[in-house]
């Protein structure tokens, strides 16, 4: 029975840790080093916090096409891997402070080439029932009014 119990106990370390290096791997990406607009290097005087996050330009020039349609250039900076530098201090759904109080560590989430941070996994779940609503409490620009 001890036996048991032991190699239960371990099974689930195991398991836990494995969850949250796959967490750590989803949000963990390449730096952004080229301009999701032109494609060449960045210039890190240029830049957009948008939603949480902050996109680098190489030049002055280029933030107003992405502003034009942001949703392309985070997917093609998805499918290239990068991770923009976030921008957060507080978590979009309930607005804890990251990183202070009993919540531990800020957890990272992937959404279609953001990086979200949120206070705790419970919030995860809000989020990715109305990620619209929420997205829009990140900060730096938001999308234009249709």
């Amino acid at each position: 029975m001890r036996k048991t119990l032991l190699a239960l106990m371990t099974l689930t370390i195991f398991a836990t840790g494995a969850v949250t290096l796959l967490a750590a791997d989803q949000a963990a990406g390449k730096p952004q080093t080229t301009c999701p607009v032109s494609g060449k290097q960045i210039d890190k005087a240029s830049y957009v916090d948008y939603q949480g996050q902050r996109v680098y330009f190489c030049c002055d020039n280029c933030p107003a096409k992405f502003k034009a349609d942001p949703e392309t250039y985070f997917a093609k900076l998805a499918a290239e891997g990068v991770t923009l530098e976030n921008i957060q201090t507080t978590c979009p759904v309930s607005g804890e402070t990251l990183g202070e109080g009993d919540m531990g560590e800020p957890v990272a989430h992937a959404y279609k080439g953001r990086t979200v941070m949120f206070c705790c996994p419970s919030c995860i779940k809000k989020f990715d029932k109305e990620p619209a609503k929420y997205l829009a409490k990140l900060p730096g620009e938001q999308p234009a009014a249709s």
